[in-house]
């Protein structure tokens, strides 16, 4: 079975052009040379005809077009000739080094080069006269010049070809980037959201459970006031988020990252919160006064770590003290929440599993150890453990 090739349309209009030229030529009866043994102005045609044939296949098939057109300018010698034989072999010698494949364009250059040095030496060795150069410059001008100039483009061409390459994968690996950039910036605005809210949602859902199953005024005042307490801190908090979000207050500068200075602040709130589940939240900071200040994201991971453990534990933990520690020994920063581990009366919260996903997030992205789970103290009890070790200088983070 034969597989048709059809040629390019740019060929057929170059192999129509040269027919034509040629056959236009000679009706006007200009040749190239005369005295030939086939000096019969019609045979001129078939050497012409087969060029402009082989001009179809320079570029589908362009090794068969150099071999069978070399042997029609070999042909066209013994006749009156046609220049524009001799033009559509150059560009048949082009095409072969272009569209051919890289061992031809790598050794017909070489190849003319060493023919158009043998004729020039050869025929002026014959003729011994000074005329004979003009011969190898003209097998030069037909054969190793066009092989030259098809190198040259062939090499601009696979420049440009590499470079939109290069491009083209530049573009996915800044894709990539923002996808992975987009997907961490969700991830972070996820981790703020639960960090924020959980805390302040949580103590709502509680009291406001106790309130309505417990028929007294007085605690139904009692956990109206941490409602509307943690209501109002919520909204301040959402607030501060969505100022980050849109880089800056109305203002125009960024709301603050909390820090470890206000944890004072957030015991005292969950102690109001938990009282009546029995909670009793304690901080132990054993960390120097003269402590090197950390590092802003270690203070933001460190601080809503213990923010997500005192929600966790109101939401779980039995009735018990809940301690915080804070130590900070070399270049490690270890934040520590225990709380009594069991089932507790009264109303509780449903957890969802994000507070822990987000905290382990938080300690990898800074490249520090963390680890939750239940266990048994030193007396026996158990207890619901929350560790994490952070770097706590810039050179010990990971970037």
């Amino acid at each position: 079975m034969f597989t048709s090739i059809r040629p390019h349309r740019d060929d057929v209009a170059l192999a129509v052009s040269g027919l034509l030229g040629g056959v236009l030529l000679w009706l006007l009866g200009l040749h190239t040379q005369g005295g030939r043994p086939f000096s019969a102005p019609w045979i001129t045609l078939v050497p012409l005809t087969v060029m402009a044939a082989m001009e179809l296949l320079r570029r589908s098939a362009p090794r068969t077009a150099l071999l069978v057109g070399t042997l029609a300018l070999i042909a066209d010698q013994f006749t009156r000739g046609s220049l524009a034989t001799i033009l559509m072999f150059t560009d048949i010698m082009y095409a072969a080094v272009l569209y051919g494949t890289p061992a031809a364009a790598r050794r017909i250059p070489v190849a003319t080069l060493l023919i158009t040095v043998a004729s020039t030496i050869g025929f002026l060795a014959w003729f011994r006269t000074p005329e004979a150069l003009l011969i190898g410059v003209v097998t030069g001008l037909i054969s190793f010049i066009p092989a030259i100039t098809g190198v040259s483009v062939r090499n601009h061409r696979t420049a440009a070809e590499a470079a939109r390459l290069a491009a083209r994968q530049t573009a996915r690996l800044a894709e990539m980037d923002r996808t992975q950039a987009v997907i961490a910036e969700r991830a972070r605005m996820a981790r703020e959201l639960h960090d924020m809210v959980a805390n302040h949602l949580s103590a709502v859902a509680i009291h406001s459970t106790a309130a309505l199953s417990i028929d007294d005024p007085e605690t139904s005042r009692r956990a109206l006031e941490v409602i509307r307490e943690n209501s109002v801190e919520g909204l301040a908090e959402m607030r501060r988020l969505i100022g980050l979000l849109r880089e800056g207050g109305e203002d125009g500068a960024p709301a603050a990252a909390p820090t470890l200075a206000s944890l004072d602040a957030m015991v005292e709130q969950a102690n109001g919160n938990g009282a009546s589940s029995g909670l009793v939240c304690v901080l132990e900071d054993t960390r120097a006064e003269a402590a090197v200040p950390l590092p802003t994201p270690v203070e933001l991971a460190a601080y809503r770590i213990v923010q997500e453990s005192l929600t966790n534990a109101l939401k779980h933990a039995a009735p018990g003290p809940v301690t915080v520690r804070l130590d900070l020994a070399g270049e490690v920063l270890t934040v520590e929440v225990t709380s009594a581990f069991g089932s507790r009366p009264g109303p509780t919260a449903p957890g969802s599993g994000a507070g822990l996903v987000g905290m382990r997030e938080r300690v990898a992205l800074l490249g520090g150890t963390f680890g939750a789970g239940a266990e048994a103290d030193g007396d026996g009890t158990k207890i619901w453990r929350v560790r994490a070790e952070l770097p706590a200088t810039e050179g010990t983070m990971r970037t």
